[in-house]
């Protein structure tokens, strides 16, 4: 396979294997027999098949086959779902059993609907549950603590049913976008739900712990949160798991109650599934698809991930025996949008769509043939016999595959695996292929990519470039122009057929959005990653169509993204009109004027007297000073730096609210009351000096401040007190004894 540069760059920077110098030890082809040589398992036919399989770039594996296979860890999944129990010692079970699963590089998924809602009784300790939330919290910094190989970052989706008690909360838990980071989150609507919304009734809500109905709410309001909050930061999703486990292979398992992080993996408990994508970009024609290309690599493609079930070493025991007993692989695709630009076919048209269908029906008829072959050479997966597909059920009506006599067949010959198919997001292993992610649209024609936080890629779509040097429009100018907006939409000079093939994820109206993800998933076993886009004029309205419309159509979950509507976009364009160059949008503080007024305040830390001076300028708050006793050295130097970046911050016009947020509660070993209130550390001192400021102004003036009332404070300051610090892990009060400070009643230490 041909690898451009920027497939190069996220290889060195995620996939090929170093020595203890840090240097390279591999390249593609050292990386590709690695992963064939591992997967076939000592079969040297299978290997020779599956190292022309990936080194063709028709089909690649998820990232952790590609970084793990032949390597120590042999963690070769991407997706788990962990159980979660109403009970202190399964909560805390599964967290350490999510931080095993991060740092082999796998995802994970959690129902949080089995704990009881906040403030319920628990009649073994005789207190009250602090609720779903407060544990989603704990996982959060669990995750935080754990980075997947310094090549991942953790991730996981948590889902909580539509009936919990705590539904309203958890629909606002993100509401600040620093909560819950490492978090997706999808409310689980059931088709009870939904037929309340529709009917505008109210629904019961039910305490998991005991059964009971906890209460009752407005239907059409909480949907109303639901979809306020996914127009204001796209979340939450939803996920419709009645329909989920309407189709659910093993049903005597029990019900499917969660997803991985991306939604597109629907997974019972303890189990995981390995992915795998198809590039279809690679497999055009001049005006069609390879066919019978893609049926090879389909068949190919079940044969690897099969494999992968075996040579994977999972994390837990309980997941490898459900694994294996399932053996559940999800082949999927990208390039669609590739495909689309070659066959010259519009993303947003009936025949796109009608395509979408046709390629997946194919897809998905072709890998159940090939499992059904391999469960006749090797047998069917262990709980084939609790299946529907033993009661000849296989839940498909096609246009151009004869289902029904397969369904006969699996039901006489077995299946090797309990589902075939999954579209997932292809970040990395598109870029890989050079080819657009998974079925989604171009997000731009010239675009800039992160990746791993800090590096920047920069792309031109090939087949855009290919177009316009047919055309004999391909100039540096032209290309700067589509790089503003990464659309030649309404370009005057760019011929209307062009912007007719060429659309962007933007160009594209949401309600085709919604139909591509449905062409899809009518013929996929598990789920469809896809994000359904709107504009950043978007209205909450349009939102809720969106969401209706995918229930409609028989999506197993919608994503929905606002454009702006969160900071740190992954995916980055130019604007042309309608934003600012990514130059433009840098912020540069304003000047500081010759002369400043302001105040001071004197707070009492762990460290000893603190002196915060907040001075203002024409435009408001502008600076800030921090002294400290005689302190000096690191800790100088850092309050230095605190009132530094606090300054800047003010004359870059962040609010000050932002600010304060961000110092305030800040924890150090030597906390202090002050007040009436506890100073955590110097940090939080300056974050509730400038919460003071704010308080002594209305409108942006300083309120008059009698002097009188201030002289009485500065006595009362004067005269000795008790100055009583608190233990940071107990809160109980902390002595100095034996020259250092510590805690009598947990036994901490400051030494």
């Amino acid at each position: 396979m041909h690898l451009s540069d920027n497939a190069q760059i996220v290889l060195q920077k995620r996939y090929y294997r170093k020595d203890e110098n840090g240097d390279f030890i591999e390249d593609w082809a050292a990386l590709v027999d690695r992963v064939a040589s591992n997967i076939a398992g000592g079969d040297k036919e299978l290997q020779e098949k599956f190292y022309a399989l990936l080194d063709s770039g028709d089909f690649l594996p998820n990232s952790p086959t590609l970084m793990n296979a032949g390597a120590d860890l042999q963690q070769l999944s991407a997706c788990f779902v962990l159980p979660i129990e109403d009970s202190m010692e399964s909560i805390f079970e599964t967290v350490k059993n999510a931080a095993l699963i991060h740092k082999s590089g796998g995802g994970t998924g959690f129902s949080f609907s089995r704990l009881r809602e906040a403030n319920a009784r628990v009649r073994s300790t005789n207190g009250v549950s602090s609720g779903p939330i407060s544990f989603m919290k704990v996982f959060n910094s669990a995750t935080d603590a754990v980075k997947q190989g310094g090549t991942r970052r953790g991730a996981n989706m948590a889902i909580l049913s539509v009936d919990h008690p705590q539904i309203m909360d958890f629909i606002t838990c993100k509401k600040d976008p620093n909560d819950l980071t490492n978090f997706n989150i999808s409310v689980a609507l059931t088709e009870a739900f939904m037929r309340a919304v529709s009917e505008d009734k109210e629904y019961d809500l039910i305490s998991p712990h005991n059964g009971k109905v906890a209460g009752q709410l407005s239907a059409s309001k909480v949907f109303e949160l639901i979809v306020e909050m996914a127009h204001k930061n796209g979340e939450p999703g939803i996920v419709f798991l009645d329909r989920i486990n309407q189709v659910n292979p093993t049903p005597a398992l029990g019900e499917i109650e969660s997803t991985n992080p991306c939604g597109e993996q629907p997974l019972l408990p303890n189990e995981a599934c390995n992915l795998g994508s198809i590039n279809l970009a690679a497999l055009a024609t001049e005006d069609d698809l390879n066919w019978a290309r893609l049926k090879e690599v389909v068949r190919d493609s079940v044969d690897f991930l099969d494999c992968v079930i075996d040579q994977s070493k999972y994390p837990l025991e309980t997941i490898a025996e459900m694994s294996r007993s399932n053996r559940k692989i999800g082949l999927g695709v990208m390039g669609w949008a590739d495909l689309l630009y070659q066959l010259k076919i519009p993303y947003m048209s009936q025949e796109a769509v009608d395509l979408a269908e046709r390629v997946m029906e194919y897809i998905d008829f072709e890998a159940k043939t090939r499992s059904m072959e391999l469960a006749l050479q090797k047998g069917s997966f262990p709980n084939f016999p609790e299946s529907i597909y033993a009661q000849g059920e296989l839940n498909r009506e096609g246009k151009y595959c004869d289902w029904a006599k397969l369904a006969r067949d699996i039901q006489q010959n077995g299946l090797r695996n309990a589902t075939l198919t999954t579209i997932a997001p292809t970040g990395t292993i598109s870029m890989i292929a050079d080819t657009s992610s998974g079925v989604e649209p171009q997000f731009s024609l010239v675009y800039i990519k992160s990746v791993m936080d800090t590096e920047k890629l920069l792309y031109v779509n090939k087949w855009f470039e290919a177009a316009l040097e047919e055309w004999n429009l391909l100039t540096q100018e032209l290309l700067e122009e589509v790089s503003q907006s990464g659309s030649v939409a309404h370009m005057s000079d760019v011929p209307g057929e062009l912007q007719e093939i060429f659309q962007t994820a933007h160009d594209i109206d949401p309600a085709w959005h919604i139909r591509m993800q449905a062409a899809f998933q009518k013929y996929t076993d598990n789920a469809v990653s896809k994000t359904i886009n709107f504009p950043n004029n978007a209205r909450i309205e349009d939102i809720r169509e969106a969401y209706l419309l995918a229930y409609r159509l028989g999506c197993k979950g919608v994503t929905v993204y606002r454009d702006g509507s969160r900071d740190n976009q992954v995916l980055s364009v130019g604007t042309g009109s309608q934003q600012k160059s990514s130059e433009e949008r840098k912020v540069a503080p304003r000047q500081r004027p010759e002369v400043t007024h302001g105040v001071t305040q004197r707070l009492e830390t762990g460290c000893g007297h603190m002196y915060v001076t907040i001075n203002t300028d024409s435009q408001g708050a502008c600076e800030a000073f921090v002294q400290m006793g005689k302190v000096g050295g690191c800790a100088s130097a850092q309050l230095e730096a605190i009132a530094r970046l606090a300054s800047l911050a003010l004359r870059s016009r962040i609010k000050i609210e932002a600010i304060i947020r961000q110092l305030k509660g800040i924890r150090c070993q030597s906390p202090m009351w002050h007040k009436g209130k506890m100073i955590t550390s110097c940090g939080d001192a300056v974050g509730q000096a400038l919460e003071n400021f704010l308080s002594m102004h209305v409108n942006g003036e300083l309120k008059s401040i009698s002097i009188k009332a201030e002289q009485d404070s500065a006595l009362a300051d004067s005269k000795p007190k008790a100055q009583v610090a608190t233990c940071p892990d107990c809160g109980s009060g902390i002595e100095h004894v034996e020259g250092c400070l510590k805690c009598p009643s947990c036994g901490w230490s400051k030494c």
